[in-house]
């Protein structure tokens, strides 16, 4: 029964090839059909065409949109169809055949082909060395000895190439060190009798406390100070002034207050007792002042500091002292107050440097008015370096620095591009003075310069181990 139906289905096949082929012959093939043809003519020739290359991929058996990187099976078992290198969609530029020069309308002129190795070997038509290397064009326009090179727009793109314009501006390198808090020393005051004392009364103050200008602090005794008050009473009865007395000059010698002297000249009476006041406002960093002890001349009884201003003490590296000047800006960032800034500036670099750990202490002034900055605090400075005179500047990126010479690539336009010698100055802040080899509103490249450089570079020895005479 199968071999009738396959024979049923044989004749009928012919029967209709047989009747088409009738009415093409009365009527001949559609213009449309006729036109397709030699197309499909080639299309088939290049699918009848033994695929090459590698494995690019694998895709599925039978055209669906599905894709994978290694080889791989339909949910039914069936494998991944592995495509080649020759059936992939390539964007690349057509190369041209062996033996044929491109002609094509438009394109730059071939001048001849260069050893991909650097022999002093040219060809006039496009071959491979002994490796299988295919010769590099040169290009019309290419052949120059001034070491520019052209890059096509594609190249270029694919390398990632972005330029930026030399410009006028400062160079700011900020210099970052240690540093710790320390006491304006200007503003430190200790309080002391001037002749030998009984201390009497001692207030209530403690190492620590803050206090304000004028606070008593201290009320003692003193045999000198009470003989010198009499002498001056004495001298109050001749001279009802008392202004030009030697006692009264004795009594300010011997630190006696304004006001206690004012009160004998008025009450004509010598107090027991004298008491000390706080000369400023601020924290007593010391009290050594007790009840019922006998106080020496000079004896300190309270240390006292004002710390609405402090200093920041700085160790700046011997290299870095030329960076830094008087009146530079400061950052401080203190450790113990994370997200705290302070600003400042370089009030003083001292003349010394420190035998062993070779820096140079630099003083900051810094404004305290709530205290919150103490003592023998730790801190970060950061000063800000530079004399703010305009330079030509770059991005530091698009300098080339091989270590004896400095080269930024110049962009010249059309895809020409030109190494430059360049003298390189001050750095920071991710830029680079130019002092000397280009000027400002020069296109320079920032990324990718160093691909072009060693193209350059490549060149250039090409230039000199190739004789004129070689090339075609």
């Amino acid at each position: 029964m199968k071999r009738i139906s396959s024979a049923l289905v044989l004749v009928a096949v012919i029967a209709a090839a047989g009747t088409g082929g009738y009415w093409v012959g009365q009527h001949g093939l559609p213009t449309a059909v006729v036109a397709l043809m030699p197309k499909i003519a080639k299309a088939e020739t290049i699918d009848s065409m033994p695929a090459t290359g590698p494995v690019i991929y694998y895709r599925h058996p039978d055209g669906l949109p599905e894709y994978s990187g290694t080889p791989a099976k339909t949910p039914d078992g069936r494998a991944f169809r592995p495509v080649l290198a020759s059936e992939d969609v390539s964007f690349d530029e057509a190369k041209p055949a062996a033996g044929k020069m491109p002609e094509k309308p438009g394109e730059r002129k071939v001048l001849y082909y260069r050893n991909p190795m650097g022999l002093p070997d040219t060809s006039p038509l496009p071959k491979k060395d002994s490796m299988g290397m295919d010769y590099i064009p040169v290009f019309d326009g290419e052949d120059t000895n001034d070491g520019s090179v052209t890059i096509s727009p594609g190249k270029l793109q694919r390398s990632g190439v972005k330029t930026a314009v030399a410009r006028m501006g400062t160079i700011i390198r900020p210099v970052r060190v240690p540093g710790t808090i320390q006491l304006d020393e200007r503003r430190v005051s200790v309080v002391s009798t001037r002749t030998e004392a009984f201390v009497e009364k001692v207030a209530n103050v403690t190492t620590g406390d803050v206090i304000a200008e004028g606070q008593p602090l201290v009320s003692f005794y003193a045999r000198e100070i009470a003989t010198a008050g009499a002498q001056y009473i004495t001298d109050l009865k001749t001279d009802n002034t008392g202004s030009n007395g030697g006692s009264r000059l004795r009594l300010e010698n011997l630190g006696v207050p304004e006001k206690v002297i004012a009160d004998i000249r008025e009450n004509r009476k010598v107090p027991s007792s004298i008491t000390l006041t706080a000369p400023r406002r601020g924290v007593v960093l010391e009290r050594s002042a007790v009840e019922g002890m006998m106080a020496a001349p000079g004896a300190l009884l309270f240390r006292i500091a004002d710390i609405s201003n402090v200093w920041v003490m700085a160790d700046v590296p011997e290299y870095e002292l030329g960076s830094v000047r008087v009146g530079a800006d400061v950052t401080i960032k203190v450790r113990s107050l994370p997200g705290e800034e302070f600003k400042g500036k370089v009030d003083l670099i001292y003349p010394d440097i420190q035998a062993q750990t070779r820096t140079a202490r630099v003083r900051i002034e810094l404004s305290n008015p709530d205290g919150i900055l103490r003592t023998n605090m730790y801190a970060d400075v950061e000063i800000a370096s530079g004399n703010g005179d305009p330079v030509v500047t770059v991005p530091d990126s698009a300098v080339i620095d091989s270590g004896d010479r400095q080269v930024v690539i110049l962009d010249r336009g059309d895809g020409k591009f030109e190494p430059r010698k360049v003298k390189v100055g001050k750095r920071g802040d991710g830029m680079a003075e130019i002092s000397g080899g280009i000027s400002a509103g020069d296109k320079v490249v920032a990324s990718a310069n160093f691909l072009i450089d060693a193209e350059s570079n490549l060149k250039s020895a090409l230039n000199t181990l190739a004789p004129s005479e070689v090339k075609p």
